[in-house]
């Protein structure tokens, strides 16, 4: 099935941003990408911030239908982790890439206050999710050691965007399983 021109600008401008950085393509890499006049781009998205915006709502709305997905396949409060840290690894490709929210938040200084706020809130949305799962996986005892189901979810989202950029430096995925495996380990 045909892409329509903006979902397509959208996927272009999204391995951009978690490939080379957010501050690192234009429009004119868009139009190159896509087969379009830079005008075209401007009628979907007026300006970069616009584009920024909308790459953030969607890649939010795509996080909770996976974390939505992984509550429906996965039982225990640790496969529904485990889940979660191999959708965070995906997007590594390699070492090669990031997750669209750390490629944004490495550029957060030259980003707009409205995709700062849809950061916020992607962070809360995953912050809470995190916090049921640890819960979950503190009544069906399938993670260890949990004391706080809400602080071990303030220090497992630092811990899964900080182990990407720390892959992503090295440009090798295995940092990334190194960094999760102590984590990892708590999981029955």
């Amino acid at each position: 099935m045909p892409v329509d021109t903006k979902t397509a600008l959208l996927d272009s401008a999204e391995r951009a941003a978690r490939h080379r950085g957010f501050d690192a393509f234009s429009y004119a890499d868009l139009s190159k990408d896509v087969g379009i006049r830079k005008a075209s781009i401007h009628y979907h998205f007026p300006s970069k911030a616009d584009l920024a915006v909308a790459l953030m709502k969607r890649y939010h709305d795509v996080t909770k239908a996976a974390c939505h997905a992984i509550d429906e396949q996965h039982d225990t409060g640790a496969n529904r982790l485990r889940a979660l840290i191999a959708h965070y690894r995906a997007a590594l490709g390699n070492g090669k890439s990031l997750c669209l929210c750390v490629s944004f938040v490495a550029a957060r200084e030259s980003l707009p206050a409205e995709v700062t706020q849809e950061i916020h809130a992607f962070h809360q949305t995953v912050l809470a999710w995190l916090g049921g799962t640890f819960a979950f996986g503190q009544t069906d005892g399938s993670i260890s050691w949990v004391a706080d189901p809400n602080q071990e979810a303030a220090a497992m989202l630092p811990l899964l965007e900080g182990a990407q950029l720390s892959a992503r430096a090295e440009e090798d995925a295995t940092v990334f399983d190194t960094a999760l495996r102590l984590m990892q380990n708590r999981f029955s």
